[in-house]
């Protein structure tokens, strides 16, 4: 336990001391006008109390990420905990920071504008249509699991289909109503039940007198999985997330000030890296080692040991919770995911599509619904093996601009470039070596997941002495 809330306490520091040194880093000011008042137009452009903002930053980030992610990643054994201490405060957060504060600084722009600002037109069109593939994916696998489970729950009285297409009419009303009247009203509320799903096992934890592994940087994954770059890529929500980039637009169109964004950023995600830390131990410990959590994940999954936990430790309510953790709140993060994708859509055909803004706005969402909702109806596990692919690819993506963005404002852009490269290299390691990509020899994949390490690295390097040549060159003016 001692491990769990040192742990705890790393991320509370992370927040309190990195978090303050990255937001002097940006360099905010309270004067200059958000784009919820700048822009405002009752359905994107809002200005919402902060901690609202937080809440539905958190749960819109969040969904069951952190808790389905951090039960797969427990696998790996206690080198999980390490990875999301790490990973959230020096990537996540940093990562989830830059891509609130520039959307903000940028009138709210979607993160595929933000990469053609500061990285370029040709990198634009790729991770515009990676972001999309992105939010389709993340609606797809964020819908099939919670329908298979109502169907389940219900012995099979709602058909999987019937539920499906129940959730994806939701979607279609949420998507296109101003934030604040479901998202800002009912959202927060979600939000505090995912806090108080991890804050019950926390406790449940913490009276079991059940002993977590000790810390260790080998895997004890029980199939002799690497470390790495597997576990990067299995806890994304926890650590750092690609995802988080195109949910932070959706806030940064509602904070009423610059100040607020450490908090609803920042903030949000070490209050993920909690819960993930929480359900990770959880997960490891709960079940006598990585052996029986195997077991356990390969009779049910993560939702039926979600299920196990929350009813062993909270009886009745921990069953309620369970269930709403797992329907409710990955329905919500497909909803959310879909709404950015319609922004997303719009920002990049939308000057083509000649119709009334509310029309418009309906033919963007059916547009990424469609293929969403088909994208449902196949197997689960392929979409969260390209998953998770995807989303670290777009991680690495918005750290490269953020890196961009201090090198032009000529600041510390170490705190996001050392990130970047780290993430480059996880992202190359795991296109060679993965089953669902090349699927090459473990070894040959170390060395060739280098390659982009090293291009992107001399990019990097390229960047930095040519704004450093502008600033010698540039006359200086006295008097």
């Amino acid at each position: 336990m001692l491990t769990l809330t040192f742990s705890i306490l790393l991320l509370v520091l992370g927040y309190m001391v990195y978090g303050k040194i990255i937001e002097r880093i940006f360099v905010i000011d309270d004067n200059n006008e958000t784009p919820a008042y700048k822009s405002g137009d009752g359905v994107d452009y809002i200005p919402m109390h902060p901690i609202k903002g937080w809440l539905v930053q958190l749960l819109n980030i969040a969904g069951l990420g952190p808790v389905f992610g951090a039960v797969a990643g427990a696998l790996y054994g206690p080198v999980a905990l390490i990875w999301i201490v790490v990973g959230c405060i020096f990537a996540g957060a940093v990562h989830d920071y830059f891509s609130g504060m520039l959307s903000i600084r940028n009138n709210g722009s979607q993160f595929p504008a933000l990469v053609e600002k500061y990285l370029g037109k040709s990198v634009k069109l790729f991770i515009y249509v990676v972001s999309l593939a992105l939010m389709i994916l993340v609606a797809a696998a964020f819908t099939a699991g919670p329908a298979e489970l109502i169907s389940l729950k219900t012995g099979g009285a709602i058909p999987f289909f019937v539920a499906l297409i129940v959730i994806f009419s939701y979607f279609l009303i949420a998507t296109i109503l101003p934030i604040n009247k479901i998202i800002g009203k009912i959202y927060p509320i979600f939000g505090a039940i995912l806090i108080i799903m991890a804050v019950s096992v926390f406790i449940g934890l913490l009276f079991s007198g059940a002993k977590i592994p000790n810390l260790t940087l080998s895997t004890a994954h029980p199939e002799g999985l690497p470390v790495w770059p597997l576990l990067m890529v299995t806890i994304s929500c926890g650590a750092i997330s690609g995802f988080h980039s195109t949910q932070s637009p959706i806030i940064a169109r509602t904070v009423r000030k610059e100040s607020d964004a450490r908090r609803v950023f920042f903030g949000a995600m070490i209050a993920e890296g909690i819960i993930a830390l929480i359900w990770a131990t959880a997960g490891m410990t709960f079940f006598g080692g990585t052996n029986g959590l195997g077991a356990a994940l390969a009779n049910g999954g993560p939702a039926g040991v979600i299920d196990t936990i929350s009813i062993e430790y909270l009886g009745a309510a921990g069953a309620f919770l369970a269930f709403m953790g797992a329907v409710v709140l990955p329905i919500t993060t497909g909803d959310t995911a879909l709404r950015s994708s319609r922004m997303i859509l719009t920002e990049a055909v939308g000057n083509f599509v000649k119709v009334g803004n509310r029309k418009k706005m309906l033919l963007m969402t059916l547009c990424v619904a469609v293929p969403a909702f088909l994208l449902a109806t196949i197997d689960y596990s392929f979409l969260w093996r390209y998953l998770g692919f995807t989303n670290q690819t777009v991680s690495a993506t918005m750290l490269w601009v953020a890196t961009a963005y201090l090198i032009k404002e000529g600041k510390l852009h170490f705190i996001a470039g050392i990130p970047a490269l780290f993430m480059t290299g996880v992202v190359g390691t795991y296109f060679f070596y993965a089953p669902e990509t090349l699927n090459m020899n473990y070894e040959i994949s170390l060395v060739l997941g280098m390659i982009p390490v090293l291009a992107t690295a001399a990019l990097y390097i390229r960047a930095v002495y040519k704004y450093r040549v502008r600033s010698i060159a540039k006359p200086t003016h006295i008097g």
